[in-house]
């Protein structure tokens, strides 16, 4: 799902506005339509900010809809091609929990939209037998809609605050590390390909 939302997101999209998008595409229901509680916006970090609302529905991406209940956000998503993009709902629901704690603020060690995307797309591209991952650094940037060049200072900010025991970026651009022992969200692999 990082991947098609780094694909189907402006580039200039912002970390905040893409944990929301994750959470929304994972939450989805048939008719595309989804309901966010506040709860879920409050471990995000993101209650109650109205400017990744604002900046998916510039991206017409998705446009907001009068909610149900009075605790909760709720949305239409309009890219069609987010039904071909996901698996059955179960599975996307498993995989939207998993990455709300992988990205919370207590499994990253940290607060802020960057450093929650960076933990969820480093730990979502963890082979599940290993605490060692490799990706390229460029994809990882586009994932996160940032820079490659602001990446080291999110890494930096991962190590320091204990959820990467190292990493390094190799010349070809691959960006290698390990997670710290005993931080890594174990999940299942369809859980892990959906997030």
């Amino acid at each position: 799902m990082l991947s098609y939302l780094a694909a189907a997101l402006p580039e200039d999209t912002s970390a905040p506005a893409r944990l929301l998008a994750l959470q929304c595409a994972l939450r989805m229901n048939s008719t595309m339509h989804v309901r966010l509680p506040q709860g879920v916006l409050r471990s995000l970090r993101l209650e109650p900010a109205a400017k990744p609302w604002r900046e998916l529905e510039n991206a017409l991406w998705l446009r907001t809809t009068p909610p149900i209940a009075g605790n909760e956000i709720a949305a239409e998503l309009l890219d069609v091609t987010l039904l071909g993009q996901t698996p059955a709902r179960p599975d996307r629901r498993q995989a939207a929990d998993w990455a709300l704690r992988a990205g919370s603020p207590s499994t990253a060690g940290t607060i802020g939209p960057l450093p929650q995307l960076g933990s969820v797309y480093l730990t979502s591209h963890t082979p599940q037998d290993s605490a060692s991952g490799l990706a390229e650094i460029d994809q990882m940037a586009r994932a996160c809609g940032t820079p490659s060049t602001e990446l080291p200072s999110t890494l930096e900010q991962l190590a320091a605050t204990g959820l990467l025991a190292s990493w390094r970026v190799w010349d070809s651009g691959d960006l290698q590390w390990t997670l710290a022992c005993g931080t890594a969200l174990r999940v299942d692999d369809r859980q892990q390909s959906s997030a």
